[in-house]
């Protein structure tokens, strides 16, 4: 079973690195042979979790399967469901997909309400899909966790959701309420808009972990790194988990033309880890959260602007998610389960370079997104006291580095982005 202790996740009395694959559509997109070639995928790739959307995701691809969580009526584009009916085929298909999970050691970390369920969130005025009455939220909510108990999952009560009214709040603390009274022992947080930390006090206070996205926008970039920081300078002493960074392959927002490569996704990670938010990680792929086939409708997300996504199998391939894999095992080594302390001063007066330490200040780790000389006098680190490494993380060649003089590094061979490990010599008596 999973657990907290401070500021990470513990499972069967060992640390836990969160590392979740998003598969948002799984349950309404996917065939079971698909789910059984996919989950085989991820979890050779070192997964250990994936993130699923209980219900229709409205932004999904198109899908000719017809699986439907409730009774729908569709008017045009528009589509209505009889939420007073659970389809029990649909729950059955789910918890066969969830046990299959399980069978690959994997946690399912589930939404329970997606935003365009609930009245006043941004997405509830775009999506196609009517939204959950209120005197049916504690039947469905009841019915997923008594259901869904057995498979030990993690709950987001929200998915991508923000809080502009009371009515919206009211929604959400109804369904927190009803999960946490069915499934004590499970493990909460809610998934919030992209580059968004205000989480209402109630639950903020309530829940396990921290979960926030950077996202997708192109100027929001730098909140992968901010969020955690401000979060602990307010106080938030549990784990915090970058929950969406942004998914390799898919385009910048808001009608930008671009998309994020690799090295993109890895600046994300490495920044969001090092910066405070080092319970885990979530990957996306532009193809797998939608579950896309190629010819299949795309494009409903208004105001995003999304490019059209991969074909799934095409998306299942990217590289990036062996360079999010990496650094799960590196993070794991390297601190062997101990604290992860982001250091507060700037290396070369450069923000986005992230700085973390040990406690004992015996190890510190640098992500440095484009190759520079390293002025290290102001985090107390010189050529007598420390050695250093680089890892080139495009083509993961290790390579020792030497100072220039007494703290300023020398660069690496690296072409794209690095860490530099550095780690200080034992003393000889």
């Amino acid at each position: 079973m999973l657990t907290v202790e401070r500021t990470n996740f513990v499972k069967d009395g060992k640390p836990f690195f969160y590392l979740a694959d998003t598969c948002w559509s799984a349950f309404t997109n996917i065939t079971l042979d698909e789910w059984n070639y996919y989950l085989d995928f991820r979890a050779a790739q070192g997964f250990n979790a994936v993130q699923i959307n209980i219900l229709r995701q409205w932004d999904a691809s198109g899908s000719d399967l017809g699986y439907e969580p409730f009774p729908v009526t569709h008017e045009g584009n528009q589509y209505n469901y009889d939420f007073s009916q659970l389809n029990e085929e649909y729950f059955d298909r789910a918890d066969l997909m969830l046990q299959m999970v399980r069978d690959h050691d994997m946690i399912p970390a589930l939404v329970l309400l997606w935003a365009n369920y609930v009245p006043g969130t941004w997405a509830s005025a775009l999506a196609l899909n009517n939204q959950i009455p209120y005197k049916d939220i504690g039947q469905y909510a009841s019915y997923v966790t008594k259901r869904f108990k057995k498979f030990q999952p993690i709950y987001f009560v929200s998915g991508d959701a923000d809080f502009p009214t009371d009515e919206t709040v009211r929604y959400y603390s109804k369904a927190f309420k009803v999960v946490k009274e069915n499934d004590p022992s499970a493990i909460y947080s809610f998934h919030i808009k992209g580059r968004f930390i205000d989480l209402p006090e109630e639950f903020l206070n309530s829940v396990d972990f921290f979960s926030y996205q950077s996202g997708h926008n192109l100027d929001g970039q730098a909140t992968a790194y901010q969020i955690p920081v401000q979060l602990r300078e307010k106080g938030f002493a549990g784990p915090i988990v970058n929950a969406e960074p942004c998914y390799e392959n898919i385009s910048y927002s808001r009608n930008k033309y671009g998309r994020y490569s690799a090295r993109d996704v890895r600046k994300a990670s490495w920044s969001s880890i090092l910066s405070g938010a080092d319970a885990g990680l979530t990957y996306g792929a532009h193809g797998i959260w939608s579950w896309h086939r190629h010819g299949q409708s795309f494009g409903i997300v208004e105001g995003e602007g999304f490019l059209t996504p991969f074909d799934w199998r095409d998306a299942l391939h990217f590289k990036g998610a062996n360079d999010i894999s990496f650094l799960k095992e590196t993070v794991s080594s390297l601190f062997e389960g101990s604290e992860i302390i982001p250091v507060s001063q700037n290396v070369n007066d450069e923000p986005s370079i992230r700085v973390a330490s040990n406690r004992e200040k015996a190890l510190f780790v640098i992500y440095v997104p484009t190759n520079a000389t390293l002025k290290l006098n102001n985090l107390g680190i010189d050529s007598a006291h420390y050695c250093a490494q680089s890892v080139d993380l495009q083509t993961r060649q290790i390579s020792n580095l030497s100072f220039k003089d007494e703290s300023v590094l020398n660069m690496s061979r690296a072409e794209a982005d690095s860490l530099i490990i550095l780690s200080k010599i034992k003393e000889v008596n």
